[in-house]
């Protein structure tokens, strides 16, 4: 699936709550989000509008990696809500 060119880093912080991503602190222009979901895992999100598209697929398959899932189809589950 081809990756969204607006999407923006609070955007994606917030689609990310939905998988138990939660805001640990922001420093500047990044978001640190933590979850205990599947393991504590931690990501860094740029602040920027829009995300740039490497660094959007880079946050997406890290993401994908510690859930367990493909990125594609993540991508397609954070998208439909």
């Amino acid at each position: 699936m081809r990756l969204p060119r607006d999407l923006d880093g609070e955007q994606l912080a917030r689609l990310l709550r939905h998988y138990g991503y939660v805001v640990t602190r922001q420093t500047g222009s990044h978001i640190r989000l933590t979850t205990a979901q599947e393991g504590e895992h931690h990501i860094t999100i740029p602040r920027h509008s829009p995300l740039r598209v490497g660094t959007l697929n880079a946050i997406l398959r890290d993401v994908a990696q510690h859930l367990g899932v493909e990125r594609d189809i993540l991508l397609v589950a954070l998208l439909d809500r």
